[in-house]
């Protein structure tokens, strides 16, 4: 078994150019304000009925303490890539990670490629590597609409749960910020389309008096998780101060604007960008490492996620569990609030209620993947009075 070098990835520059004209015809037509994407009057409260419940859905993030594993070998000829362990940051990380496995892939040439996994890192690879050229096969156990990234919240995170800062290697910040702006940028192609599969929405952080206590306690002698979103903030929108908001302000609400998922419609595109291309998923059960090895490809691609636990004996690859509880869509009112540790986001695919327990060891090492209608009740109990506004 023979070990590929890692190959430099050089980051490119992300510039944006605005351009504004001037209709004269237009001149004499009454004034219009739009409404303002922060402004009280213009804000719609959400309605956080418990009623409202549809369903309740349960994901395991694949927290990997040395961050993802992007890695090619050669197995019994044949090049074999892994791409998995992204922890909470696997649809904002993807394309970034993709276009580095097709860059590993690039050495061997390949004609056909076979890519495992049918979620958030397998999609983009299999299209990374199918605008090659090369013919794309995808085996999954679930299709998309079933992969845990069908279950993840879709919001712009790319250091979610991504490493811990005393097991990355050197170089692996450096790595991650050119991941993360390839990805940006990837992703904004997806802005403006058709169905909105990726489209910028407000956000509001209301502060509470006192700070809320996280629900678990960091573990002594735990690795200190990294959080490195500090590298993108002059590619990101600038978040301020807000006043004229309706939720309680008397210890402030700060807001700005946020890349979100849609990720029913975002999956639906990037099934048909593949399928364009003359790629396709087939369902299959890989359930062993020479299974893995021998699918057929001159290229394969091992984005299986946890499941590389078990498949190719990952032992440090720790389960991250995260449960959100979904209510019907209100897309009259997209925007999303984060109050005393809960995540609330109105997205045009459904309203999510998340508790996030105020500390990266929330959900750590939990392989439960059962719903807690208590933790759902709880988190709405926390949430829900900062829209007593509500009529």
């Amino acid at each position: 078994m023979q070990h590929l070098s890692r190959r430099a990835i050089i980051a490119s520059g992300l510039g944006a150019f605005v351009a504004g004209c001037t209709d004269n015809r237009l001149a004499t037509r009454p004034a219009v304000a739009p409404a303002p994407p922060f402004g009280g009057e213009a804000l719609k409260p959400l309605d956080l009925s418990a009623d409202n419940l549809t369903r309740i859905s349960v994901c395991l993030r694949p927290f990997r303490p040395a961050g993802p594993r992007l890695e090619a070998e050669i197995v019994n000829g044949k090049t074999l890539i892994h791409n998995y362990g992204h922890g909470g940051s696997g649809w904002s990380l993807a394309w970034g990670y993709a276009e580095a496995a097709r860059d590993l892939a690039a050495t061997s040439r390949p004609r056909t490629v076979a890519v495992l996994g049918a979620g958030a890192m397998g999609l983009t690879a299999a299209i990374a590597l199918a605008q090659t050229g090369a013919k794309v096969t995808v085996y999954a156990r679930e299709f998309p609409i079933e992969t845990p990234s069908a279950r993840a919240s879709g919001v712009w995170s790319p250091s979610s749960r991504i490493g811990f800062a005393s097991q990355v290697d050197p170089g692996f910040e450096r790595r991650w910020e050119v991941f993360a702006r390839r990805s940006y940028a990837r992703h904004m192609h997806y802005v403006g389309r058709a169905g909105s599969p990726v489209e910028f929405t407000p956000r509001y952080y209301v502060r509470t008096q006192m700070r809320e206590p996280p629900l678990v306690s960091s573990p002594e002698g735990g690795g200190q998780f990294l959080h490195l979103d500090r590298k993108l903030r002059d590619m990101t929108p600038r978040w301020s101060e807000k006043t004229g908001t309706p939720f309680p302000s008397e210890n402030g609400v700060r807001g700005g604007m946020v890349m979100t998922f849609n990720i029913a419609e975002y999956t639906r595109q990037l099934i048909a960008d593949l399928q364009a291309m003359g790629g396709r998923i087939e369902r299959a059960e890989i359930a062993s490492f020479s299974e893995l090895a021998s699918l057929p490809g001159d290229v394969v691609i091992n984005c299986s996620g946890y499941g590389a636990k078990a498949l190719v004996g990952d032992t440090s690859l720790v389960p991250v569990r995260g449960q959100i509880a979904w209510m019907p869509a209100q897309t009259d009112r997209l925007y999303g609030v984060f109050h005393r540790n809960v995540m609330v986001l109105s997205r045009r695919d459904g309203l999510m209620v998340q508790e996030t327990g105020g500390n990266d060891w929330f959900g750590f090492g939990d392989e439960s993947e059962t719903p807690d209608r208590d933790e759902f009740l709880a988190a709405l109990e926390k949430v829900a009075p900062i829209f007593a506004w509500a009529p």
